[in-house]
């Protein structure tokens, strides 16, 4: 395979008719995907010729280039030489992507966004952790410049996530990274919320639930902000972002050229942060209003059944930053009565996530899971959840989905016994001393928030430790499986150190490789190895091993044995095209593998509606000329039954 990437991106782009012939372009795990405009200006047999290309295969409308390995690195060094429209974003509007669940789309968005920066939230939120335990001791800004150093060192990370957000969404919606930061910036500069401030000029919709004083208009258009205006928000940030990726395509494609690169950022930060603004932000405020007169209508009806609507939905209101429909009101009892049932029932929230981050770390030994795992845990005894939530409950999705469930009966719990806090002050453990009478009575009300945030994080955790998600059922051991014609067990693994064993990945039925409708894996230009027709939706590992690569849309996956084997799982054929759809990733590159671990879900039914076929090629892509492959005879397998040993030389 030739080193010089760049090199060999010309000569490819040279070779199939020149940029200008390429509609678009798309890779997969081991080929170039091109949409020609017109084929017959490509030159097949030229590059059929040249160093560093396997093959060229023209299939579903496509002109394949088969790199093998090394194709990432071909595809970036085409990108970096030429002007060819790349791989469409995920947020795509065509049909595969139209007909994914709302919920997924919108898991897989926050997840995206998230990830890059879920270690440092993780950070910061243990860092707001140690400043909640100072003030527990009475120390704050006001006495301490010690505290006031630390709270600014863990929070500032928090009040200036727009920012952070307008970042990673950028990149997840294809827009200018700078001008995505220039519309962020405007959220949070420091005097847009100083402007809730004086003797308003009138109120809008006075009398109703919806009531907000202006004290600004804009060309006469009031200007509304929500409490603390958008420090530590993430909706306004996401769809501001989202609308920013929008306008500025639009207006690349009216400006002229010689104007597009200062008036496109001109016009897309003047109208985004403008819209984000004066309408974003209300459209905010008043959810958040309704979401307020709801719970309270509801209270007035049954406290435990708002107390378990609180409790359970907590998280996800200031997800969406909805809870300051109920803050305000639980902040004005408390200067009214001197305390509030309301803002009790939510003290549950961070305990549901602690129970189940607890179960998580302890069950999965994933280092990735982990490292993301273990400091969100401490972080989430302090209250702050956003690190667990974002990082991997969300992402996991049924987690996340016992910890509101398990918050919902905290709240329930508080709610029925009437628990009320008496002032406002530390997150998690440390928001204990709040339930404390002001004349220092440890009554019923204490005990019974003490019970209830027991009571929360065992429920949550006993459910996470029994519950089997994919993400936590790594724990299956296929060396105790019975296989049908040879057991694997680590004697034999420790008899030849020359001999890699491989499990089948798959339930299903056994096929020859030549049998494939795939010229590349038929011809064994990928490697010697077998397919499977899977009869069950997921690809287990078949030893241990590291992930080498596992591709973005989730249709193949590499692994690299303890022996040096490689081994190239590649679900379906053409199934790139998907672009994810049906496809649910449990590993990531570089992570360590133990023989029968999930890796991939994917969805049978749904790539054959779509007309694909479901052949499973399963190669060995680093065999020698001198190793041997030692096929199984069997036609039906599970997984963990014996597939096929390499013998090295």
């Amino acid at each position: 395979m030739a080193k010089d990437y760049k090199k060999l991106a010309k000569d490819i782009i040279e070779h199939i008719g020149g940029e200008n012939n390429v509609a678009q372009l798309q890779y997969c795990m081991t080929r170039l995907r091109f949409y020609l405009k017109d084929e017959s200006k490509a030159d097949t047999k030229y590059l059929k010729s040249l160093s560093g290309i396997v093959t060229v295969m023209k299939a579903s409308g496509q002109y394949q280039v088969v790199i093998g390995s090394d194709v990432g690195e071909v595809y970036e060094a085409i990108m970096s030489v030429s002007n060819i429209n790349g791989e469409p974003t995920l947020n795509t509007n065509n049909e595969q992507n139209g007909q994914k669940k709302l919920l997924d789309k919108f898991i897989d968005l926050i997840s995206s966004i998230f990830q890059p920066f879920i270690l440092v939230l993780s950070a910061t939120g243990m860092i707001k952790g140690l400043v909640a335990l100072l003030g527990v001791f009475g120390l704050d800004e006001a006495n301490s410049g010690f505290y006031a150093v630390l709270n600014a060192v863990g929070d500032g990370f928090f009040q200036f996530l727009p920012i952070i957000i307008a970042l990673t969404a950028a990149k997840k919606f294809r827009m200018n990274v700078y001008t995505a930061l220039a519309i962020a910036f405007a959220l949070v500069y420091p005097s847009l919320s100083d402007m809730a401030g004086g003797t308003p000029l009138y109120t809008l919709f006075e009398g109703t639930q919806f009531s907000a004083d202006v004290f600004t208009t804009f060309l006469g258009i009031p200007v509304l902000l929500p409490p603390g205006g958008y420090y530590a928000t993430v909706i306004p940030a996401i769809l501001a972002i989202w609308l920013g990726a929008k306008v500025e395509k639009g207006f690349k494609k009216i400006i002229p050229s010689v104007v597009n690169s200062f008036l496109t950022p001109f016009f897309t930060v003047l109208v985004t942060a403008t819209l984000a603004i004066l309408v974003i932000g209300p459209i905010a405020t008043w959810g958040s209003d309704l979401i307020g007169l709801i719970f309270m209508a509801i209270y007035k009806i049954s406290p435990t059944i708002f107390g378990a609507l609180i409790g359970g939905l907590w998280q996800l209101l200031v997800m969406f930053g909805l809870h300051w429909g109920l803050a305000p009101i639980g902040i004005l009892q408390l200067t009214e009565q001197g305390f509030t049932p309301i803002l009790s029932n939510s003290g549950s929230a961070s305990f549901g996530v602690l129970g189940v981050l607890l179960a998580i770390i302890i069950k999965n030994k994933d280092k990735n899971v982990r490292n993301i795992g273990i400091p969100a845990t401490i972080a989430s005894v302090f209250g702050v959840t956003e690190p667990g939530i974002y990082g991997l409950l969300l992402p996991m999705k049924k987690p996340f989905i016992i910890a509101l469930i398990s918050s919902a009966i905290g709240g329930a719990y508080t709610g029925f016994f009437d628990v009320v806090v008496y002032r406002i002050g530390g997150l998690g453990v440390f928001s204990i001393t709040n339930y404390i009478t002001d004349s220092g009575q440890l009554t019923m009300n204490f005990w019974h928030r003490v019970i209830s945030f027991i009571l929360v994080t065992v429920i949550a955790f006993a459910i996470q430790m029994f519950m089997k998600t994919p993400q936590l059922d790594s724990s299956v051991d296929s060396s105790k499986k019975k296989n049908k014609n040879q057991t694997l067990n680590n004697n034999e693994l420790e008899k030849s150190r020359k001999q890699d064993i491989i499990a089948s990945p798959l339930n299903g039925e056994v096929k020859n490789l030549s049998k494939v409708n795939d010229e590349v894996f038929s011809s064994g230009s990928m490697g010697k190895g077998i397919v499977i027709v899977p009869k069950k939706g997921i690809v287990y590992a078949p030893t241990n091993a590291t992930i080498s690569m596992v591709f973005k849309t989730g249709h193949a996956i590499g692994l690299t044995t303890e022996l040096g084997t490689e081994i190239l799982i590649h679900i379906g054929l053409d199934t790139v095209e998907l672009k994810g759809e049906g496809f649910e990733k449990l590993v990531q590159e570089g992570d360590e593998v133990l023989a029968g671990q999930p890796l991939i879900i994917f969805e049978i039914d749904k790539l054959q509606q779509k007309g694909y076929e479901i052949d499973i090629p399963i190669v060995i892509s680093n065999i020698s000329e001198n190793a041997d492959i030692f096929i199984t005879d069997e036609k039906q397998l599970e997984h963990g039954d014996y597939l096929f040993t390499v013998v090295n030389s």
